[in-house]
């Protein structure tokens, strides 16, 4: 979880002067004025808390989790941004594990580049990638489940339907890579919640 954090706050560094760069009066329509043709600002910060529901396939056949999943972004300019997300999520392993029936919870803390579409009307579609690390706890705590880690990484996008100036409703699909017990699995995930533009 360490790493995780230090790679997080390197990509947010990096991403600053880059912003910085750009000459003093460039026009990007980030935080200041409105779009033409659009009645939305070009928010510099966006929050996002939702619903996250993941099919994990750890264990050679699937589960299901349910949870919560926060994300900010960064906007340095129209398209471009710096993002952290993380996501918990808590299920049963149902008949996948040996003794079946486990309970499940994860926890995925990742940062990475963000890319949108942003300023052409109430439509906003975007795609990320984000590394991180990827927790997961068993009730089995003992043996080969129990408390394990790893390497994850998430890609994928999604859009946000603008609700007022504000906020967004966001709909977001994500493809999950993780590297456990010595092998490569693949999850998916859907998204859904509400985004706050500031």
């Amino acid at each position: 979880m360490r790493q995780t954090l230090i790679l997080v706050g390197v990509v947010l560094c990096l991403s600053i002067p880059a912003a910085a760069q750009r000459p003093a009066g460039a026009g990007t329509g980030v935080g200041s004025g409105r779009h033409s043709g659009s009645s939305y600002e070009l928010s510099k910060w966006q929050l996002t808390v939702g619903y996250q529901f993941n099919r994990i396939n750890m264990l050679g056949k699937p589960f299901d989790t349910n949870g919560l999943n926060i994300s900010t972004v960064r906007y340095f300019d129209k398209w471009f941004g710096a993002e952290v997300q993380a996501g918990v999520g808590y299920g049963k392993t149902g008949a996948t594990t040996v003794p079946p029936n486990l309970t499940a919870k994860s926890l995925f803390a990742g940062g990475g580049p963000r890319l949108a579409f942003r300023g052409h009307g109430r439509i906003e579609p975007w795609a990320h990638a984000l590394v991180g690390e990827e927790l997961f706890r068993f009730s089995q705590t003992a043996g080969y489940l129990g408390n394990n880690t790893a390497l994850a990484g998430v890609g994928g996008g999604g859009v946000d339907l603008r609700l007022t100036a504000r906020t967004s409703f966001r709909a977001e699909g994500d493809w999950l890579g993780s590297r456990f017990f010595s092998a490569d699995q693949r999850h998916f995930q859907v998204i859904t919640g509400l985004v706050f533009n500031f």
